[in-house]
C-alpha cells in the first residue's frame, strides 16, 4: 500500500514538473541510504544524468513561467511528463524506498521475469497519473493566462513547482501525506472544474437565446 502512495504521489508530481521527481529520486539515491534504486532504474543517479536532468529543469522552470511559450512547453511536455511519471511509479516496484521495498531488482534485468512479476504495471498506472494531471494543467494554464492577462502565469507555475517538490519528498518519507496533498489539491480543482463548466452552460444558453 505505501509503495502504491509513493508511486502515485511521484508519478502526480510528475505531471506538474518531469525533472523534480526524477532529480529527487536521483539525488537521494547518490547521495543518501533512503533510496536504493533497483537495477534497471540506478541511471538516474549518474552524474551526467543529474547534470542533464538540472539543466532540463532549469529550462522548464523559466519557459513554464513565460504566456505563450508555456503553452508550447505543455505540448512539448505531453510526451516528456507522463514517461517521467511511468518511471518514477515502475522504480518503487523494484527499488528499496525509505525503508519498504516491492520486487527485487532482477525483476528488471530479467525481461521474462519482469513481465511475469506485473512490475510493468506500475509503469503504465504512472503513466496514466502523469498524464491525467499534465493534461489537466495543459488545460487550465490557457485559461487562467487569458483571464489574468499572463500575469498568473509565473504565479501559477511557481506554485506548480513548489507543489512537485513537496509531492515528490512526501511521496518518499510520508507517503499517507503525500496522499493527504493530493485529497487537498482534488478537492477545490475539482469545484473549480465543476463552476467553470456551469459557467459555460450558462454563457452559451444565453447565446442561444
Amino acid at each position: 500500500m505505501m509503495d502504491f502512495l509513493t508511486g502515485t504521489g511521484l508519478a502526480a508530481s510528475a505531471g506538474l514538473n518531469a525533472y523534480i521527481p526524477l532529480l529527487v529520486l536521483g539525488l537521494l539515491d547518490r547521495y543518501t541510504q533512503f533510496v536504493n534504486l533497483g537495477s534497471g532504474f540506478d541511471w538516474l543517479s549518474n552524474g551526467w544524468v543529474l547534470i542533464i536532468l538540472s539543466v532540463l529543469l532549469a529550462l522548464e522552470v523559466v519557459a513554464d513561467k513565460i504566456p505563450a511559450v508555456d503553452t508550447v512547453n505543455d505540448f512539448i511536455q505531453t510526451i516528456v511528463r507522463p514517461t517521467s511519471g511511468g518511471i518514477v511509479f515502475g522504480s518503487t516496484a523494484v527499488s528499496n524506498i525509505a525503508g519498504f521495498s516491492v520486487g527485487g531488482s532482477d525483476t528488471v534485468t530479467d525481461p521474462e521475469a519482469y513481465v511475469q512479476s506485473g512490475a510493468w504495471v506500475a509503469i503504465v498506472v504512472g503513466i496514466i497519473i502523469a498524464l491525467l494531471v499534465h493534461l489537466f494543467k495543459m488545460t487550465m494554464r490557457p485559461l487562467i493566462n487569458g483571464a489574468t492577462v499572463g500575469v498568473g502565469a509565473p504565479m501559477v507555475s511557481t506554485a506548480e513547482d513548489a507543489t512537485s517538490v513537496l509531492l515528490s519528498i512526501a511521496a518518499i518519507f510520508l507517503p499517507i501525506l503525500a496522499a493527504l496533498i493530493l485529497v487537498a489539491i482534488a478537492i477545490p480543482v475539482t469545484m473549480a472544474v465543476s463552476r467553470i463548466r456551469a459557467r459555460k452552460k450558462r454563457s452559451q444558453a444565453v447565446t442561444t437565446y
